[in-house]
């Protein structure tokens, strides 16, 4: 049974969604993106899995070993096309800033930072903010 969320819990998600969207825009793009999957891909995996299932009863069937491992093969590839994200076919469209407004990628990427120093100059940036 679901019940809906308190006014009260309602105005804390929203809290922590901004603070997501703030802190790390690029996690608040990526969970907020629709994952999409083509039915082709469904079809091919069973169609995979299915073939598979059958060259490894044909290959147990007539004792060779090779058709069993090939059936095998084939299933498991099908089973690793379903749970595959699909790849992403061209760069990312910006950066959603604090307010909610979308920044154009650039078209050349500067050198990052290490991930240890961003990691530092935030929490520098949070313990100044919080006057601590």
């Amino acid at each position: 049974m679901l019940m809906p969320l308190s006014e009260y819990e309602q105005r804390v998600l929203e809290q922590m969604e901004r603070a997501l969207t703030s802190d790390d825009p690029r996690l608040a793009n990526t969970l907020q993106a629709p994952r999409r999957r083509s039915a082709l891909r469904y079809v091919l995996a069973g169609v995979g899995v299915v073939g598979g299932l059958l060259l490894l009863v044909l290959g147990a069937a007539l004792s060779q070993t090779w058709l069993g491992v090939i059936g095998f093969v084939l299933m498991f590839a099908g089973v690793v096309l379903v749970f595959q994200s699909p790849r992403s076919r061209k760069g990312p469209v910006g950066t959603v800033e604090a307010d909610g407004t979308v920044r154009p990628a650039a078209a050349s990427k500067p050198a990052r930072k290490p991930f240890l120093s961003r990691l530092e100059e935030r929490w520098d940036r949070r313990r100044e903010q919080d006057g601590r």
